[in-house]
């Protein structure tokens, strides 16, 4: 009796054990859209992040794809990683930029699709700690960011085109031409083994830095000679992810977009969205990612550099369309941020200074909103608050419709300076005429904020 009592007990409690633990691992796939909101608060707060991609690229200094690119071999490259020494690195400073610019949370690369690891990784000898430089570089950005009151990520490549089981394909820089080339070239290679070592790694990742608040992961291309779910063993990688870090937001790039629990957000790139993006007719979190010029790695010949008054139309554009900003740094072989992603950090820091309300908290205002010419419209649901961000500064007056009834006060928000504002008449009644000054005020994008009743 006494045996068969013991027996029954170890086995509820193994099965206890199994059970709470398919749970913590399957959780994920069950939550609720409520449940989903709640994870994404702080992120859809935030608004505005730093992306940082920074690897042995800044040395070549001409584009992080260079290896790629120039078609180079592991060998070619390799000089690189013997004069990795960026002596100047200070990731203090680096934060205290983020901040200052108004940035909320931040992305480091800490391996991109050349291999090299900017963390003392004990699954590979090709990593920060093995170079002249001899540090562990995400230790240091984690520590110094999380003191600057950020939330810290980590940019992931799925891509690696030093491991030796990284099978060839179309993306790497000994892409073959033909399938018979593809064979011969792979001969050896082994996919599992790299599955493996990519899984490992990403459990370094959130198992040895702490709370880890974005996993952004980079890139799917399925297809012929492409890679895809099955090639990174998605499914098996996310249920880690989510285990170790259930808080943890992802991006949509492990080839799991067809499967809600499969992404968090979607990772436009480069480009300007024309409206709020909707997947299967429904909206969804998003964030852009974007450039200060040209390139993600430093490239210290490319000129074409966006203007701060083009970064700032980004980032309002961005948060009036539902979204976020992931504007990207690459900082220099030296460790330092070129000087052209300062002066413009600076610019935006200094907007940001006395207009950040018309960003955090805001999304898409309602529809019977109807933004003027030459404006921008962002909307906080909680203060019931609405901002117009005039592109185009309109000397004298602006005028919008269907706001009659609907205002309470208007002040100019950088200096909290009233706006005097006259209803229209007849066939305008719900027009607002609001009285602007005929200077500009000195102020990159003025910002009108419209307390609403």
């Amino acid at each position: 009796m006494r045996n068969n009592l013991k027996i029954g007990l170890i086995s509820l409690l193994l099965l206890t054990s199994v059970s709470l633990r398919t749970t913590a691992q399957d959780q994920y796939k069950h939550e609720t859209a409520e449940q989903k909101s709640k994870r994404m608060a702080w992120w859809t707060d935030a608004r505005f992040g730093m992306f940082i991609h920074w690897g042995l690229y800044a040395l070549p200094a001409r584009h992080e794809w260079v290896k790629n690119h120039e078609r180079m071999t592991n060998e070619q490259y390799q000089k690189y990683f013997e004069e990795f020494n960026p002596d100047l690195y200070n990731p203090k400073e680096w934060a205290r930029m983020a901040k200052e610019a108004g940035m909320k949370y931040v992305v480091l690369t800490a391996k991109h699709h050349e291999g090299f690891c900017n963390f003392d990784s004990k699954f590979t000898d090709y990593k920060s700690t093995n170079t002249p430089f001899g540090r562990d570089i995400v230790r240091e950005y984690v520590d110094a960011f999380r003191a600057e009151g950020l939330k810290v990520g980590f940019y992931y490549s799925l891509i690696d085109w030093h491991h030796p089981d990284y099978t060839i394909d179309r993306n790497h820089p000994q892409r073959q031409e033909s399938d018979s080339a593809y064979a011969r070239v792979n001969k050896g290679r082994d996919m599992a083994k790299y599955r493996e070592y990519l899984k490992n790694q990403v459990r370094e990742l959130l198992t040895n830095y702490g709370e880890i608040s974005v996993m952004w992961f980079d890139f799917s291309f399925p297809g012929k000679n492409g890679k895809g779910r099955d090639d990174w063993g998605s499914e098996d990688l996310l249920k880690m992810v989510r285990t170790l870090q259930p808080g943890i937001i992802i991006d949509d790039r492990l080839d799991l977009k067809d499967k809600d629990y499969g992404w968090d957000f979607e990772s436009p790139e480069q480009y300007k969205v024309d409206k709020w993006p909707e997947y299967n007719g429904q909206k969804v979190y998003w964030e852009t990612c974007q450039t200060f010029s040209g390139s993600w790695g430093y490239y210290r010949d490319e000129t074409s550099w966006k203007s701060p008054a083009q970064l700032l139309e980004l980032l309002i554009e961005s948060v009036s369309k539902g979204g976020n900003l992931l504007l990207n740094v690459g900082p220099t072989g030296r460790g330092v941020f070129d000087y052209r992603a300062q002066d413009r950090l600076k610019a935006m820091g200094e907007w940001m200074k006395y207009n950040n309300r018309s960003i955090y908290g805001c999304t898409e205002a309602p529809a019977e909103f109807v933004a003027p010419d030459n404006t921008l419209l962002t909307y906080n649901p909680k203060t019931k608050r609405l901002y117009i961000h005039l592109l185009s500064y309109p000397m004298g007056n602006l005028k919008m419709k269907n706001m009659a009834d609907k205002i309470k006060y208007v002040q100019f928000l950088h200096d909290a300076s009233e706006i005097l504002y006259r209803k229209g008449s007849g066939g305008e009644a719900q027009t607002v005429n609001f009285q602007l000054p005929i200077l500009k005020p000195p102020v990159e994008i003025p910002v009108l904020e419209v307390i609403l009743k």
